[in-house]
């Protein structure tokens, strides 16, 4: 019997990967006026989504979820943000037009500033050891600025603040000719171009005139003091709205940890990744938590396995769902387990080809389980000169990753290489 729920009540569980804030006054009074701020979303918006979500369960409509790895305040800015914006909404445009499918656009956006790390320390040359860099609204990522200071929790809130205004105002008054017009020069080496060129010519004809979709926000919700101040009460519910969805990453699912509790009594549409460490009876009992009554759209399942693992993995997660008989939405995060180290240079990447077997590999065993891929989740950026990801028709190689490698954790596909995938994706479900 699950004991009552309240905002707090995470408190009296282990937690792991937050924060911890060696100024507690100061940690207080940050919390204390994050919780007098206005909220960022509105609980209709994430009811729309939990409906838009049970739809893509039942394979009616399909998700696409991506972003940073981990925003930068300094992407607070309209070229960044109108790029990122227009490529999930151009990605969204592709699905439907070779699927016939309608998208459900979720960026990773306006909130995710934190990040899990492996370790809660690292050993840097000249510094020594030194806090992990865990994402802007916990500390800076010059070593110099890596103590963790709960005044960027408030940096965090403005930001987000100031991303989702543009992207309201964006998606309302943008115009169609402009965020219809998918680029594919990039793409010449395919030899899919002319079929590609082609449907890009299609796609600005058939969407150009029409109304823009709604684009969603999200974030892993990691630093649950920050998550329990931005959890606000609405009649007899409880919503987080500092986003429309969240995430409990890989690292924080356990069973009895606080992150679970937090995420059981809060009326968002949420998610959970699941990789290989994840036994069968234990995917069964935290959906048991979760979505204790059966709600269709209320968890979606993110697997998280490696293009190598899905076919042993995935079936088995698949059928365990099913013998709970709750409703789940099935979406394939393509990136976390294809991570590679590059030979030549040790930086992080990914190979884009990678990405595209475990997608092509997860809708293969769903057709064979009778349930619905509902969507796919990726790291990527509107940004057409980024070399952070291998392959692809770009054709990037380690040699490039120097070039104009950003981000401050995981590698992501550029503009070039999310657009590609897009078109991959959808020939594949198609």
């Amino acid at each position: 019997m699950a004991t009552t729920w309240e905002p707090g009540s995470w408190r009296s569980k282990p937690g792991l990967q937050m924060a911890t804030w060696e100024d507690s006054e100061k940690a207080n009074n940050v919390l204390t006026k994050l919780s007098q701020l206005p909220p960022l979303v509105q609980p209709a918006e994430a009811d729309n989504l939990k409906a838009m979500l049970a739809a893509a369960g039942r394979g009616e409509k399909f998700i696409i979820q991506g972003g940073d790895c981990a925003e930068r305040f300094l992407d607070c800015n309209q070229d960044r943000l109108e790029k990122q914006v227009k490529l999930i909404m151009q990605m969204g445009m592709i699905f439907e037009h070779v699927t016939g499918k309608p998208p459900v656009c979720i960026a990773r956006i306006a909130g995710q500033y934190g990040k899990p790390r492996s370790k809660p320390t690292e050993v840097v040359e000249g510094y020594g050891e030194i806090m992990s860099f865990k994402g802007e609204n916990i500390n800076g990522f010059a070593p110099t600025d890596r103590k963790w200071d709960p005044e960027r929790l408030l940096q965090g809130y403005w930001h987000s603040a100031a991303t989702l205004n543009f992207m309201r105002s964006f998606l309302q008054y943008a115009d169609g000719t402009v965020t219809s017009a998918i680029d594919i020069n990039s793409l010449m080496a395919s030899t899919e171009f002319e079929d590609l060129k082609q449907k890009a010519q299609d796609i600005s004809a058939k969407f150009s005139g029409r109304a823009t979709a709604p684009v969603f926000t999200s974030h892993e919700a990691m630093q649950l003091d920050l998550e329990e101040v931005l959890t606000r009460g609405v009649a007899d519910k409880f919503y987080n709205l500092g986003a429309h969805l969240v995430w409990i990453g890989d690292r924080t699912r356990q069973i009895d940890g606080a992150h679970v509790e937090y995420f059981r009594g809060i009326a968002n549409p949420v998610g959970v990744k699941v990789g290989p460490s994840m036994k069968n009876n234990e995917l069964q009992e935290l959906l048991q938590i979760l979505n204790p009554n059966k709600e269709e759209g209320k968890v979606m399942i993110i697997t998280r396995y490696g293009a190598e693992k899905v076919e042993e993995m995935l079936p088995g997660h698949i059928e365990a769902v099913k013998a709970t008989g709750i409703p789940v939405v099935w979406q394939c995060d393509a990136v976390h387990g294809n991570g590679i180290v590059a030979q030549s240079n040790k930086y992080k990447t990914r190979r884009v080809e990678d990405i595209w077997c475990e997608i092509v590999k997860c809708i293969g065993v769903h057709k064979q389980c009778g349930t619905f891929l509902g969507g796919i989740h990726l790291e990527f950026t509107g940004e057409e000169t980024v070399t952070e990801c291998l392959g692809g028709s770009v054709g990037l190689t380690e040699e490039m990753l120097t070039s104009n490698y950003e981000t401050l954790c995981d590698p992501r596909l550029n503009y070039a290489q999310a657009i590609e995938t897009a078109f991959k994706v959808a020939a594949a479900v198609n």
